[in-house]
């Protein structure tokens, strides 16, 4: 008998208590802040165990930085989905898009999260560093796109650093102190209208 339909669930069952518990953590944190909240306090607020937590992460700090990890890999996919003969700029846009859709969708709960990664320095620090990291990956996979060697050619870094540059920009207006925050993608548009002549120029 096969066993396929068994890992499956149990595979099911430790993403929802993973989503269980990033949800739980990054509200709770948000909501009184990243040195307030206690591990164990995220565990009672998401209904599982210490020893629960700590199967799925290291540090509540590891909470945000999977999430931030989330996102970036959710921007390489959809550049890799995008139809081969699509603009750069059209194919960036969506790419980088895609976080900020979910942002926009879910503004009550997303919104904190973003000003609490934003505005405590240890969480900030690591979003740079997740920055970097989607930076070169969006390079490798505009380069693959384009048939471009990222080292010997410019456009596919300096491509993916624009794209980034507007995502960060987008989110720091985005979660800004302002009493109604605009459309996240709005803004992004709006900011890939500003690149669009550069980045679909002549890439070689």
């Amino acid at each position: 008998m096969s066993t396929r339909p068994e890992v499956s669930l149990a595979q099911r069952k430790r993403q929802l208590v993973a989503t269980e518990l990033t949800e739980a953590a990054l509200q709770l944190l948000a909501r009184r802040g990243f040195d307030a909240v206690t591990v164990d306090e995220i565990a009672t607020t998401a209904g599982v165990s210490k020893r629960t937590f700590f199967r799925y992460f290291a540090s509540k700090e590891d909470v945000v930085v999977q999430f931030l990890a989330d996102m970036g890999a959710d921007m390489r996919a959809e550049l890799a989905a995008r139809p081969a003969g699509e603009r750069p700029s059209e194919a960036l846009l969506h790419a980088v898009s895609v976080p900020l859709s979910l942002c926009g969708d879910h503004a009550e709960r997303a919104l904190p999260v973003v000003r609490l990664i934003l505005r405590t320095p240890a969480l900030l620090a690591r979003f740079l560093e997740h920055e970097a990291r989607w930076r070169e990956e969006l390079t490798e996979e505009l380069g693959t796109r384009l048939g471009l060697d990222p080292e010997a050619e410019l456009y596919p870094r300096l491509a993916a650093g624009m794209a980034v540059a507007a995502f960060d920009t987008v989110l720091h207006h985005w979660s800004g102190d302002g009493e109604e925050a605009e459309d996240p993608t709005v803004l992004i548009g709006r900011a890939f209208a500003v690149l669009a002549p550069a980045l679909d120029r002549e890439t070689r």
